[in-house]
């Protein structure tokens, strides 16, 4: 087993963390934390880890991939275990998570904490939210959508290598392109850990937050913008014929042209599936004109009854045109994406 440890202007965790792991080989990369962190990194070396520098900060998720290149290329066949630097993961929840990841045969492994005891609120409803969004989104549970302690086998590396995304949005993205190919996630259970409210983490909740929902948040504007456009065609066609299925049928023409182009260029960033969406298009308008129809009789409001329909339909539109109109485009071949980090080694690593 590997532990690969990203680390940006690291503490004394990440010496004591190392100090306990000396039995592993353990890999830990600078990311770029200058020449005031030389000394905790220097004590690294001493206690036999490698470790890669990075010139400058790129993020975490840069930090990840040197890590995995450099595994990939110097110790094939050996499976990786990430854990963060600012003493959240014991050592005996790593070997935890390694030993699931040898015997489950999933393509990762998260150690999921409960939230039990002290946890900093920010912390505690930022997973709640990441959790219930990303079940939204994917139709999977999983319970610690955050966790920063994941073991990937050895065959995964040549994936993780594809996935972008530099800073704390490329573990998200991880999750949610496993999900996508219907990858095996498993899940063991880890302490939860915060030493000071967590003040050593460099999580911007603003900026990395918006990263992270990026995706869903994109989605979520052109959906509002299409109901939007949808809502003023079906109001006006309404009134000036008097029939909702046909009032329906047009606004939905005009709004899904509108909603397409918008998901094509701006959402998902592949051309997609035409044929494919014309076709969710036509199913979701025959359920929408159906909820209408019913929702309308009952609530004696086509406005009403427009924005149940629509709220009911949202996530189940999301995953179709995730999934299948707009899948992310593959790579012919798996090959590592390249990096080029300054290496320092102290002692070779066992």
């Amino acid at each position: 087993m590997i532990v690969l440890i990203p680390a940006y202007e690291p503490g004394r965790h990440l010496i004591d963390l190392v100090r306990r792991l000396t039995h592993h080989t353990v890999v830990v990369v600078d990311d770029g934390s200058g020449p005031g962190y030389a000394g905790t990194f220097t004590q690294v070396q001493e206690l036999g880890a490698q470790v890669l520098t990075v010139p400058s900060n790129r993020g975490k998720g840069h930090a990840l991939r040197v890590g995995f290149s450099h595994i990939h290329d110097h110790y094939p066949g050996r499976d990786v275990v990430c854990a963060d630097s600012d003493g959240q993961h014991r050592p005996e929840d790593i070997e935890a998570v390694a030993d699931r990841v040898t015997t489950s045969g999933a393509a990762m492994v998260l150690g999921c904490r409960r939230f039990t005891g002290p946890v900093p609120a920010r912390s505690r409803l930022g997973n709640t939210v990441t959790r219930t969004l990303f079940c939204a989104v994917t139709g999977r549970k999983l319970t610690d959508t955050q966790t920063g302690l994941r073991a990937y086998p050895a065959r995964m590396l040549p994936w993780l290598g594809q996935v972008d995304g530099d800073r704390f949005e490329y573990e998200q993205r991880l999750l949610l392109r496993a999900t996508r190919e219907g990858l095996p996630i498993a899940e063991v259970e880890i302490a939860t850990i915060y030493l000071r409210h967590n003040a050593s983490s460099h999580f911007r909740p603003v900026r990395d937050s918006l990263r992270i929902y990026r995706p869903l948040l994109a989605f979520s504007l052109s959906s509002m913008l299409a109901f939007a456009l949808d809502t003023v065609a079906l109001l006006a066609l309404v009134t000036l014929t008097g029939n909702v299925a046909l009032s329906a049928i047009g606004a939905r023409l005009i709004s899904a042209t509108v909603n397409y182009r918008i998901n094509r260029r701006y959402v998902f960033g592949t051309r997609g599936s035409a044929l494919r969406y014309v076709l969710l298009a036509v199913t979701l308008l025959a359920v929408n004109v159906v909820l209408l129809e019913v929702l309308t009789s009952v609530t004696g409001s086509v406005l009403a009854a427009k924005l149940v329909a629509e709220a009911a339909l949202f996530a189940a539109n999301y995953l179709v045109q995730r999934i299948i109109i707009f899948p992310a485009l593959m790579p012919a071949a798996t090959p590592v994406l390249p990096v080029a980090p300054v290496v320092t080694t102290g002692h070779e690593p066992r």
